[in-house]
């Protein structure tokens, strides 16, 4: 079987979505539905149960899941390996991270290891962090940089290279947002809020709500933290970025820190990999880089 194929039927699985997966994997819904199809006909079993509503995996399903895990990991090990020559590794890692973790997360990584493996090649794909850490659990990805879950998938490996701290912040200039804050008191709470969409820190945030006993004003849902820093900047709502974003955004001076510390709490940030990809040479020399890197505290 194509592992491409697998990999795709395990973002299924893992989303329990085709057109989750197809967005993704950017490919059509049909597509998607072709490439199952010819693996249910290829087994003799129904992998799926769907209707509508939803998408389950059937007990044939749940097998197979398990054999199309140990064969993707296990191809990846095997043409890292067939790749070595002499003592000096020879392939790509592909590693996903947000716009900002590129720059000031991946970069003394990225330096070491272009002097210690010269030959291997970085395949970068950035968006939301939020997303990291399923990519990786599907196989769509090597590593990811990500915030830590509170419950990381059990197939999956954690390195913290660094804690930021989760800020609260408003526009730091006249507008219609900064009027309602002074006329609360300075109660960040009663304020339109842009929240991420998924992820630690949208559970952060609305765990945030929850001991206030207050609902949020959600103006907007948006994908990515530099998204919500952005359009805090614009003036139109307060929210909640890592330290490590707001210290890099391009217009600092158009926001004003409220809130941090313990209510907050801050994020372990760091790589995230399944442990069968990291018994590749490359996604092992790419780890430990970043270990020697950060001198990482687990």
């Amino acid at each position: 079987m194509d592992t491409r194929e697998l990999e795709l039927f395990l973002q299924v699985v893992d989303s329990l979505s085709f057109s989750r997966a197809a967005e993704r994997r950017h490919l059509s819904l049909s597509a998607v539905s072709r490439t199952i199809q010819r693996l249910e006909a290829a087994v003799g079993r129904r992998l799926f149960e769907r209707d509508r509503r939803s998408v389950r995996l059937t007990d044939a399903g749940r097998e197979f899941a398990v054999y199309a895990r140990d064969a993707v990991a296990e191809w990846q090990r095997v043409r890292s390996e067939l790749r070595l020559e002499g003592d000096a590794l020879r392939g790509a890692v592909s590693v996903y991270c947000s716009v900002t973790a590129s720059y000031s997360v991946l970069s003394p990584i990225l330096e070491r290891l272009r002097v210690q493996q010269p030959r291997i090649d970085i395949l970068l794909h950035t968006g939301d962090q939020a997303d990291g850490v399923d990519r990786v659990h599907g196989g769509l990805e090597d590593i990811a940089v990500a915030a830590r879950p509170d419950q990381l998938p059990g197939r999956l490996d954690f390195l913290t290279l660094m804690h930021s701290p989760l800020v609260l912040v408003a526009p730091a200039f006249d507008c219609a947002v900064s009027e309602e804050l002074e006329a609360s008191g300075g109660d960040p709470a009663s304020c339109p809020f842009i929240t991420p969409e998924r992820g630690v820190s949208k559970q952060r945030i609305d765990a945030w709500f929850r001991e206030r006993g207050k609902r949020p004003r959600i103006y907007a849902q948006v994908a990515g933290h530099e998204a919500i820093a952005s359009m805090v900047a614009l003036g139109l709502g307060v929210g909640a970025v890592p330290e490590l974003v707001l210290e890099n955004f391009r217009y600092r001076e158009r926001l004003r820190e409220l809130e941090r510390g313990e209510a907050l709490g801050a994020f372990a940030i760091g790589l995230c990999s399944d442990r069968q990809r990291l018994e590749s040479p490359l996604v092992a020399a790419f780890w430990e880089a970043a270990t020697r890197s950060y001198s990482a505290v687990k």
